[in-house]
């Protein structure tokens, strides 16, 4: 993924919670999707939820993406938005996050910006198209454009894993034995293939609404 962005370089966002990974596997296809299209990609997760109020992480994680601040969501060109499904709706944790933004629905720092989502189920209808339309509503309120896979990628239609047109997604399986793949590979072709798509055709339109306001 791209790195040292100068402050005021345009990029999208890949904004996502992971619990076991896959999740975290589809935000890099996303982000290479997006720098493809010839805008930067900016990868950033979000810390787990405790019940316990005591409970604290370390401000950077020691893997994986460094966790979101409030400045790289106010000043994205385009958010890409990811969770594993829970009771057919988005992860606590990217829901917390996303409810202490109501300073960006007050001065519209979203608005007009173009938005796609991602989701990863352990079973094949566990409820993909619902959480995608779970992460689409707080979007909508914050005035983004959802974008979304149209049927023109061939993918969409051969797929036997993932893939919807409301957004990239993964059947995890039984860690992935029922979707035929091995830990190492995670991710099918066709998922791999929309992934990038969407990142792809987010990234165009960002840096399209980027040059037209320029």
């Amino acid at each position: 993924m791209a790195h040292n962005l100068s402050e005021n370089d345009p990029y999208v966002l890949v904004l996502y919670y992971s619990r076991n990974g896959a999740t975290a596997k589809m935000a890099g296809e996303l982000a290479r999707g997006v720098e493809n299209s010839g805008i930067a990609a900016r990868l950033r997760t979000v810390p787990a939820v405790s019940p316990d109020s005591q409970a604290s992480l370390p401000p950077v994680p020691d893997t994986g993406a460094p966790y979101c601040s409030s400045a790289d969501l106010r000043n994205c060109s385009g958010l890409i938005l990811g969770s594993p499904t829970r009771f057919g709706n988005m992860a606590s944790p990217l829901r917390y996050f996303l409810d202490q933004t109501s300073d960006m629905w007050l001065d519209g720092s979203l608005t007009g910006k173009p938005a796609a989502v991602f989701t990863s189920t352990g079973s094949l209808h566990g409820g993909q198209e619902s959480t995608l339309i779970s992460m689409m509503l707080p979007l909508l309120h914050h005035g983004m454009l959802i974008v979304g896979i149209p049927y023109a990628e061939a993918a969409l239609m051969q797929t036997r894993s993932g893939g919807t047109p409301y957004g990239a997604s993964h059947w995890a399986g039984d860690d992935n034995k029922d979707a035929g793949l091995n830990k190492s590979e995670i991710l099918t072709e066709d998922e791999q293939t929309l992934c990038r798509a969407l990142g792809n055709r987010t990234g165009k339109l960002a840096l399209t609404l980027v040059s037209g306001y320029a």
